[in-house]
């Protein structure tokens, strides 16, 4: 009968080795998952407001500035700026996940034209090259940092001193982008104007597809488990809000949503939230286009046209 109890017992000791190791391995592997998922790709801009001016000869481009301002946790947060009419409204432009603003300057320099509205392009938090902060929070800390610009444009004077920004504000937004509008809406009522591109369902659609395309493996069997390691690292900086339920809280903002055949899961997600808008005659949706803010900047111009005149036409129409 004893040699039972001894058997077991180098059972294991061999054994507890084993998974103390396997252990150790899943852990250093969803650290290094969430390390690669919280710092996005980066790359050289795609395109800048002086390669801008010479591509287009019209010398818009050189009127952009680069400017900073503080977010409202005290980190440093940058953008380009084109100044418009005095008292006229101002867009945000904000791009995706992975993504950063020289994508979004050629539409952001269309509606600047239509509208003679202020402009204003900010790299996400994480984003862009040398990014004064060095990781995404994917939408939580984003949402405060939007409500940051808005009281950066402001606070700025036009050329006799009075407020250059009027009291209404617009912003367009793809995928992580949108969801950081559609969060920031909630609590500032003057963003009276939403274009909102490929909007997820909430914040753990954007944690599982960065995965996903971090580790190119397609399984909840690690995706769940790594999702969990985000939410454990950020604690109380990941609030996972429900598109749906924040949508229900914008009113009588006007809201155009986008979608198309480029943008995978986003496509179904965005769709699948049109219910969720209390007021139908103030919603736009167009979810079946051929591309969306994914694939725009690596559109022809013909291409981009299709995508660009409603978007246009949609500020023109409810910005003033």
């Amino acid at each position: 009968m004893a040699t039972r109890p001894r058997f077991g017992k180098k059972i294991s000791r061999l054994l507890l080795p084993i998974l103390l190791l396997l252990v150790v391995a899943l852990v250093i592997a969803l650290a290094t998952i969430v390390y690669g998922i919280i710092i996005p790709p980066r790359r050289s801009y795609l395109v800048t407001p002086q390669t801008f001016s010479s591509i287009s000869g019209t010398g818009r481009g050189l009127k952009v500035t680069e400017e900073t301002w503080r977010n409202r946790d005290g980190t440093s947060a940058r953008g380009w700026l084109l100044r418009g009419a005095e008292g006229a409204p101002a867009v945000v432009f904000l791009h995706r996940y992975g993504g950063d603003r020289s994508l979004l300057l050629n539409l952001g320099m269309k509606i600047s034209e239509a509208t003679n509205c202020t402009i204003l392009w900010p790299d996400l938090r994480g984003h862009g090259l040398n990014p004064p902060v060095q990781w995404t929070s994917f939408g939580t800390r984003e949402s405060d940092d939007l409500l940051a610009a808005l009281d950066f444009l402001r606070n700025l004077k036009g050329d006799g001193q009075n407020k250059l920004v009027g009291e209404r504000f617009g912003v367009y937004g793809v995928e992580l982008g949108a969801y950081v509008a559609l969060r920031a809406a909630v609590s500032d009522t003057s963003i009276q104007v939403l274009a909102l591109d490929s909007l997820p369902r909430d914040q753990n659609e954007l944690v599982d597809s960065a995965i996903r395309n971090d580790v190119r493996v397609n399984t909840s069997a690690l995706v769940v488990p790594a999702r969990l390691a985000t939410r454990i690292f950020f604690v109380k900086k990941y609030d996972n809000k429900s598109s749906c339920e924040m949508a229900r809280s914008v009113g009588e903002r006007r809201v155009l949503l986008l979608a198309g055949e480029d943008d995978g899961y986003l496509r179904v997600s965005t769709k699948s939230l049109v219910p969720c808008f209390p007021k139908p005659a103030n919603l736009e949706a167009r979810t079946d286009l051929s591309l969306t803010g994914f694939t725009l900047p690596s559109a022809t111009g013909e291409q981009g046209e299709v995508y660009d005149r409603p978007v246009i036409d949609f500020f023109v129409k409810n910005l003033h």
